[in-house]
């Protein structure tokens, strides 16, 4: 007898307006022409746990790959920052131990003073993680300083189950099979590797071309939008 097989998915709610109203408002942001005074930056976040070798790995020979021990040994969990701005087809990865508030918080810092000093504001698409709220702002700075930063963002979260809309998710996956796919057990040395991923990256590949319209949504995924009842 054939083992069932199941796989993870995110599957939207049907006829949910909630998800719908999220949807379209992220699409509507992704057809916005460039613009370097209101740049569109996504963000997602992923943790790397942590872990080292108890044994040398045994290093590949021809026709064989690299072979290492299934015992190791945990060494903490890291949290990995993923922002891209689609249409320059820019990327920065930032690694942190922690995945608080204060972590948000710092890197929005991060984002607006260093990547984008002279932009009017920035329009940041994300995910609705509770750390992910201008509130965070306040529980890292002074008042006047999480003001001028909240006052400088323009914020639109995808639904929830619907993280397949955040552009940042899909250059995360690519982060991850290229660069965290394998045993690393220092801080140091996964931002090391990120920082490299980062620029490989924005050297061969350009910016995003998003094609999925609310015009398409309301075709193909139909079946989430809810019935008008008049």
């Amino acid at each position: 007898m054939k083992p069932h097989l199941r796989q993870c998915w995110c599957i939207p709610p049907e006829h949910s307006a909630e998800f719908v109203a999220a949807m379209e408002d992220v699409l509507e942001v992704y057809c916005r022409p460039y613009d370097p005074a209101r740049p569109v930056v996504c963000m997602d976040e992923t943790s790397k746990q942590l872990v080292a070798e108890v044994r040398p790995p045994i290093a590949p020979a021809p026709g064989q790959c690299e072979r290492y021990d299934v015992e190791y040994e945990r060494c903490g969990v890291a949290e990995v920052f993923l922002f891209t701005e689609p249409l320059a087809g820019w990327r920065r990865t930032a690694v942190t131990a922690h995945r608080a508030r204060l972590d948000w918080a710092g890197q929005m810092r991060h984002l607006l003073e260093v990547d984008y000093p002279r932009a009017e504001a920035v329009v940041l698409v994300m995910d609705n993680l509770n750390t992910h709220h201008p509130a965070s702002l306040y529980e890292a700075f002074e008042p006047a300083v999480a003001r001028s930063l909240a006052q400088r963002l323009e914020i639109h979260h995808t639904p929830k189950h619907g993280s397949w809309l955040n552009i940042a998710e899909i250059e995360l996956g690519v982060l991850v099979r290229q660069c965290l796919d394998r045993r690393m057990d220092r801080v140091e040395g996964l931002q090391t590797e990120c920082s490299a991923w980062d620029r490989d990256r924005n050297e061969q590949q350009k910016g995003v071309d998003w094609q999925f319209t609310t015009a398409d949504a309301r075709i193909k995924l139909k079946r989430l939008y809810p019935h008008i009842q008049m």
